[in-house]
């Protein structure tokens, strides 16, 4: 059996090497011109569910590593005015395995063949019942899965569900990380917390390693390199739903910074001494599961059939439990236990009823950051 995966995210990296650890060839394709031409490492909380599903997919001889690059955190999801002083509660805390998106993907992309600046501009379900791949500067590539996961203007949902498209929430938010040094522990309060003023919502979240990601890799799997990083504070904030950056010359940290006159210094201080080249201005769109499409060698997953909101902190869990569970049923497929098609539809029958869960309960958690958000 071949798969083709387009897309070089965490779900689809995480499929990749679940499959190969089986015996399965599977082939990525990315449409950046290479495995670096974005920044892509803010901080991710991973619950029991996309933790496990991301170690079931790595090689057992990699789980000391993972253990070792990961922290446990919990929050308390207090609300905070922008002096730090608390005025409420989100509700229930949040604990979970917190992992930098990044140094996880350069976990995930070890030993995996990735073919870059390959973007997809279509495919056609062959005679055989393969399916071949097209691409803007490669040549068409043959396989007998095709695997969208090419996030939130997925190429492949394109064509094979075009009435499932991007909502946009009209939500905006400036997102970076800056070191995590001595001046900063008196934050350590506001971290998992909201802290609201002046229309728009601050949140915060630290990065803390056991072990600095390249040393850990060093010691404990040779053949794995990590990104030399150190612990940060990763900062968010929600600007009002349609809101945009009052100058729009401005950097985005220049953009925060105009909205936090009178916030509490260290707060201010944090956003000062954030890296430049990893602040930007992103937008919220969601992709809720449509109606299903007929059975075949394509299928979809992460972002590209259930994006969700971020404030509900499920979107990378939701990818990663996809991966695992495709790659579970196409293992069986392969052992012959079932044929390809049958596998493919039992993951799509699983996946759309909690992904479409997933967009729903990050949809449901959205205006507590951001009142008036669109929904629908």
């Amino acid at each position: 059996m071949r798969v083709s995966v387009v897309g070089a995210g965490l779900g689809g990296l995480a499929l990749a090497q679940g499959l190969r650890g089986a015996g399965i060839e599977a082939d990525v394709f990315e449409r950046d011109a290479g495995i670096g031409a974005r920044f892509q490492g803010y901080r991710l909380m991973l619950n029991p569910i996309g933790f496990q599903a991301v170690r079931d997919c790595l090689p057992t001889r990699w789980h000391p590593l993972l253990d070792e690059i990961v922290m446990d955190a919990s929050a308390e999801q207090l609300i905070l005015d922008p002096r730090l002083n608390e005025i409420g509660r989100l509700g229930a805390g949040r604990t979970g395995i917190v992992v930098d998106r990044q140094v996880l993907r350069h976990l995930l992309l070890t030993g995996l063949t990735v073919h870059t600046d390959a973007a997809l501009t279509g495919y056609q379900v062959l005679a055989n019942g393969k399916v071949q791949a097209r691409f803007a500067r490669r040549d068409p590539v043959t396989a007998d899965l095709l695997v969208g996961a090419d996030g939130v203007t997925s190429a492949v949902r394109g064509v094979l569900s075009p009435g499932t498209a991007p909502t946009d929430t009209g939500v905006r938010f400036v997102i970076g990380r800056t070191p995590l040094t001595d001046e900063f522990t008196g934050l350590s309060q506001a971290y998992g917390s909201k802290i609201t003023g002046d229309g728009v919502s601050l949140l915060l979240g630290a990065m803390r390693f056991r072990t600095p990601p390249r040393l850990a890799a060093e010691q404990l799997a040779p053949e794995v390199t990590l990104p030399d990083m150190g612990d940060y504070v990763r900062w968010a904030m929600i600007l009002p739903p349609n809101g945009a950056l009052r100058d729009q010359t401005a950097t985005a940290q220049d953009a925060v910074l105009a909205r936090m006159e009178g916030w509490h210094p260290e707060l201010r201080a944090l956003i000062e001494q954030a890296d430049p080249d990893n602040s930007t201005l992103l937008s919220i769109r969601t992709v809720k599961p449509g109606e299903r499409w007929a059975s075949g060698p394509v299928t979809l997953l992460g972002d590209a059939i259930h994006a969700t909101s971020p404030t509900g902190g499920n979107g990378a869990n939701t990818a990663l439990r996809d991966a695992d569970l495709l790659r579970r049923c196409l293992i069986e497929a392969g052992e012959g236990r079932q044929d390809l098609l049958s596998s493919v539809d039992a993951y799509e029958r699983q996946m759309f009823e909690y992904g479409a869960e997933a967009v729903r309960s990050s949809l449901e958690k959205l205006p507590a950051f951001a009142p008036g958000a669109k929904l629908s």
